[in-house]
């Protein structure tokens, strides 16, 4: 993609499936995306745990930050790096756009 070319936005889901402090599993383009709404926000993070290889969407969220239920790596939902250990790996974040009750990703940027 250049840099002038916008990324491909897909419905992931609707907005009203996911509660405040929420997270919904999806799957975009053969990956598994967390949707996580939180603090008023919706984010996309890749719904895997970079430590243990487990889905992130089956933790917890805290603010602007997601919790692996397997040995509580923590991760910040705006940039995918880890904020607690024993992740020490970044997790891949989508840029996410809300079109009415639309939730909108961009999984290939």
């Amino acid at each position: 993609m250049s840099g002038s070319e916008s990324p491909a936005f897909v419905k992931a889901c609707a907005l009203s499936d996911i509660p405040d402090g929420g997270i919904l599993s999806v799957e975009l383009n053969h990956d598994e995306v967390a949707i996580v709404r939180t603090e008023g926000e919706v984010f996309a993070i890749r719904d895997w745990c970079s430590h243990a290889a487990v889905p992130l969407s089956e933790g917890e969220v805290d603010g602007y930050t997601i919790e692996c239920w397997l040995h509580n790596s923590r991760f910040d939902l705006r940039t995918g790096k880890p904020t607690g250990f024993p992740a020490t790996q970044p997790v891949p974040v989508y840029p996410v756009k809300i079109e009415g009750d639309d939730v909108l990703v961009a999984p290939n940027s």
